[in-house]
């Protein structure tokens, strides 16, 4: 069978491929590497191409990605899949660190707030249809319903941290498998990701795995170790040579931290991200944040690379000794690293084990409470950026554990008001896609500043 692969350049071109196509979050991204790998190039079969991705589910991080190196390792071996993960997010990281370098140097320039104030309010549409996308999947009774109620009010009124909810939603899902709760029966997942079917027999792979996916304990521990250190080691060298109350030590720990915790994608863990990012750090505002986004929406990669630009600026403005725009191109790079190398991590330590996991229903069980939870996080995070893009001024409630923002009426920014509606009618009206309706909103608030409006 392995005479019948790809070889490992052919497959590389391949994945180049992808990761320079790979716009429109997790969904889009899944469904092209369904249409290239399944449909396309006849890698691997429709049930197989769901087995991996139902595994990527349960894991932290970017599935998207984490579902590229499981391809490619399923492909080619380690090796595999080591390259068709560097290539999935190698553009993004390219793209995302020339903007934040963009952003560092001309970023008070007009024409440049200009463009980033339009591309806040699309991004906000853009929130909101992730709120109800998800929350339409995954709300499918009342305890999932109460699940999302409660994480909002929790991280929205409390400031109840987001690994704390999502540790409490997977063991209440834990929990309610294991009292056979009908609520709790079942997982989450993507659904239909593309529409022709391709039988496992008719592909590469076949229906048979290959040898080297067989269980073997003592490869995984051994790459397993190795990406362990790869990833704390430097984690670790930087808290004990720097300091703790280093920046650099601050940016490996936390997004270390994340990355473990990182359970529905991106708009689920930016809620965390700004909570500390923002609130906790400093490191940038929340405006920044916004653009931030923007930028991670109309670039290829996973959406979480806006972390890398989260790092540029707390390393750009806390650069003591180095020149502040090396100081933010290590910063980002570090926190690329550190979000990153725990996904190979997650795949090749799982990977021989994947059958186990699988049908394991308690598992499966807490990804579903997971994912309610998320859709919570998920709409504090399109109230959060609400908030901070339709109004200037906001009011801060503290009492009984209530830690509450609300907004200063006379703040009301009405362009941002126009420029929000128009995204959310494009969005959910026209159906726009999420590229155009960013292009379409940066050169709307361009227009808004050669108008004088804004």
């Amino acid at each position: 069978m392995q005479d019948r692969y790809p070889s490992l350049a052919e497959a590389s071109r391949i994945w180049a491929r992808i990761g320079l196509l790979s716009f429109g979050g997790p969904a889009g991204q899944i469904a092209l590497m369904h249409r290239i790998l399944v449909e396309e190039q006849k890698w691997l079969g429709e049930r197989r191409f769901l087995h991996a991705l139902n595994y990527c589910m349960l894991l932290p991080g970017p599935e998207a990605m984490q579902l590229a190196v499981y391809i490619g390792w399923l492909m080619h071996r380690t090796l595999g899949g080591i390259i068709a993960g560097l290539l999935f997010v190698l553009p993004g990281v390219v793209a995302i660190m020339a903007l934040s370098w963009i952003y560092a140097i001309w970023g008070s320039a007009g024409a440049v707030e200009a463009l980033f104030f339009g591309l806040k309010a699309a991004v906000l549409a853009i929130v909101v249809q992730a709120v109800i996308r998800i929350g339409s999947r995954a709300l499918k009774n009342r305890p999932m319903l109460a699940i999302a109620a409660t994480s909002f009010v929790a991280i929205f009124a409390f400031g109840v941290p987001f690994p704390v909810i999502i540790l409490m939603a997977g063991l209440i899902g834990f929990f309610g498998a294991q009292a056979d709760l009908p609520a709790f029966r079942g997982g989450g997942g993507h659904g239909k990701v593309g529409a022709r079917q391709v039988d496992d027999a008719d592909t590469l792979l076949g229906e048979e795995s290959p040898e080297h996916t067989q269980v073997n304990r003592a490869w995984a521990w051994r790459i397993s170790a190795v990406l362990l250190a790869l990833w704390l080691v430097p984690v670790a060298l930087l808290v004990l040579v720097l300091g703790p109350a280093n920046v650099f030590a601050q940016i490996a720990g936390f997004f270390s931290i994340m990355a473990v915790v990182t359970f529905g994608g991106a708009y689920a863990v930016l809620a965390y991200v700004a909570q500390e990012a923002v609130q906790n750090f400093g490191w940038l505002a929340p405006g920044e944040m916004l653009d931030g986004l923007g930028m991670a929406e109309t670039t290829p990669g996973p959406l979480i690379m806006v972390t890398q630009f989260v790092g540029f600026m707390g390393a750009l403005r806390e650069a003591g000794a180095l020149p502040p725009l090396l100081a933010g191109t290590l910063g980002g790079l570090l926190t690329t690293w550190v979000t990153f190398t725990p996904c190979f991590l997650w795949i090749f330590l799982g990977a021989p084990f994947i059958e186990r996991l699988r049908g394991n229903q308690m598992l499966s069980a807490a990804l579903t409470a997971i994912t309610a939870a998320v859709v919570g996080v998920i709409l504090n995070l399109a109230v959060w950026f609400g908030l901070h893009v339709l109004f200037g001024q906001l009011r801060t409630i503290r009492a009984y554990g209530l830690e509450l923002e609300l907004p200063v009426w006379g703040s009301l920014d009405l362009a941002a008001l126009a420029l929000v509606l128009a995204a959310i009618l494009a969005v959910f009206w026209f159906r726009l896609g999420a590229v155009t309706v960013l292009a379409g909103c940066a050169l709307a608030g361009m227009a808004m500043r050669v108008a004088g409006i804004v």
